[in-house]
């Protein structure tokens, strides 16, 4: 998919979005959680997210203190240093990047951390996840940056007969 379609293809389809949403948070939290783990398997089978890396060029993770930590040994440096010069605080009170891209994105779209990388780096576009129920506005949200997120919630349209 085109990354400069995407935001406005998930603008078009945000209303259908939001009200599919809605109905999935009167589904059990299992079975929500099942519907969204198979179709998530099935996009990803086919998606090649180091041919996009959208997520790394426009979008911050939150970084948790043992991320900072974690990052900061990688670079050997203190927590303190690493903050300084990579994060600040976001109108939530969570630590976020200063710039994107991220700046531990390579040009070939691989991540220079990669094994050290924020949990919700390794969690991203969390369409896998338990209790996707609490999630829901997030995923929404994350179809105007991904790709296959936008494409699980279209199939997810079509597997859940709207009421």
């Amino acid at each position: 998919m085109n990354l400069n379609e995407l935001a406005n293809k998930a603008a078009k389809s945000s209303k259908s979005s939001k009200k599919l949403f809605n109905q999935l948070k009167k589904y059990k939290p299992k079975q929500l959680d099942d519907v969204f783990e198979a179709l998530h398997d099935d996009v990803f089978s086919q998606t090649d997210c180091l041919s996009c890396a959208n997520c790394c060029k426009t979008i911050s993770p939150i970084f948790t203190q043992r991320d900072i930590e974690r990052l900061a040994q990688h670079f050997k440096i203190r927590p303190a240093v690493f903050v300084d010069r990579y994060l600040h605080i976001d109108e939530d009170q969570d630590y976020v990047l200063n710039i994107t891209p991220c700046p531990f994105l390579g040009s070939d779209n691989y991540c220079s951390v990669y094994e050290n990388r924020p949990i919700a780096c390794r969690e991203y576009p969390h369409t896998n996840r338990k209790k996707m129920v609490q999630i829901l506005d997030l995923t929404l949200k994350n179809t105007y940056t991904c790709p296959a997120v936008y494409t699980i919630v279209e199939d997810l349209k079509k597997s859940i007969p709207a009421k």
